[in-house]
C-alpha cells in the first residue's frame, strides 16, 4: 500500500510539475484553483474526431489533457510493465475469455487488480481536479457532482471516412476498426462497471459530430461546460 501511495503521489507531481518554476505562494494559489475545478470526461465512438477536440479544449480551458500518463502511473501502483499495462488500456479489455485468461496469467495481473490501480489513479486525478480525460471509464469513476461528462457519436460511414483519413488506410480496414473497438469498449464497460456505455443518462453533454464540426464541438462543449458549472455553483 505505501508504494501505491507513493505512485499516486508522483502522479499529482506530474501534474504540478509545469508549475515548479512559481513562487510558493504562485504555486499554492494554482492549487487551490486545480482543487475546486472539476474534470471532463470523454467518451466516444472511434474517429469521433476526439484528439483534436480535447487537444483545443485543453488549451482553450487551460485543463490538463490526461492520456497517455495513465498507463504509466497505473503500471507504477500495480508494479508492473507500461508496455504491458499500455497495451490493456489500449484494448480497453475484451471479453474474449481467450485473451483474457492468457494476458492475465502471463502477466500475473488479475482483471479486478487492474481494475483497483486504474481506479487509484483516475480518482486522484480527480480529487485534483481541472483535467480532461478520455475514456477508460472515468465518467463511472468519478463524483457526478465534480465531473462533466461528454460523449462524442456520430454516424458510421462519417466516421469511417475520419479513421480513413487518419490511419491512412482502405474504407474496409476503417470500418472493420470501428466496429471491432466500438465493441471492445462496450464489453470492458459492461464487464468492469456493469453500464452499457450508449446509456445517455450517464452523460451530460451528448454530440453528433456527423453534423457538428470540430469547431462547432469545442464551442458546444465549452458553453454548456460553463453552464453546468454556473448551475453547481463552481
Amino acid at each position: 500500500m505505501k508504494h501505491e501511495k507513493r505512485s499516486l503521489e508522483q502522479l499529482v507531481e506530474e501534474q504540478l510539475s509545469k508549475w515548479t518554476c512559481l513562487s510558493k505562494e504562485e504555486k499554492e494559489e494554482k492549487i487551490k484553483i486545480a482543487e475546486s475545478n472539476p474534470v471532463i470526461t470523454i467518451s466516444r465512438e472511434p474517429g469521433s474526431g476526439t484528439p483534436e477536440i480535447a487537444r483545443q479544449l485543453s488549451d482553450r480551458l487551460q485543463m490538463e489533457l490526461i492520456a497517455g500518463q495513465i498507463a504509466q502511473q497505473v503500471a507504477k501502483s500495480a508494479e508492473r510493465s507500461e508496455k504491458v499495462v499500455k497495451s490493456m488500456l489500449e484494448k480497453e479489455i475484451t471479453t474474449r475469455n481467450d485473451w483474457l485468461t492468457s494476458l492475465f496469467a502471463s502477466r500475473h495481473l488479475k482483471p479486478e487488480r487492474f481494475l483497483f490501480h486504474l481506479t487509484k489513479v483516475i480518482s486522484a486525478i480527480g480529487r485534483h481536479g481541472n483535467a480532461i480525460i478520455i475514456g477508460l471509464g472515468a465518467q463511472y469513476i468519478l463524483p457526478p457532482e465534480k465531473t462533466f461528462r461528454v460523449r462524442l457519436m456520430g454516424p458510421l460511414e462519417h466516421r469511417v471516412k475520419r479513421i480513413m483519413s487518419a490511419k491512412s488506410c482502405s474504407r474496409a480496414e476503417a470500418e472493420r476498426y470501428a466496429i471491432a473497438t466500438e465493441s471492445e469498449r462496450r464489453a470492458f464497460i459492461r464487464q468492469y462497471y456493469n453500464a452499457d456505455l450508449t446509456n445517455p443518462c450517464d452523460y451530460d453533454l451528448i454530440l453528433n459530430i456527423g453534423t457538428i464540426p470540430v469547431d462547432g464541438a469545442v464551442e458546444t462543449i465549452i458553453s454548456a461546460f460553463e453552464a453546468w458549472k454556473k448551475e453547481k455553483n463552481m
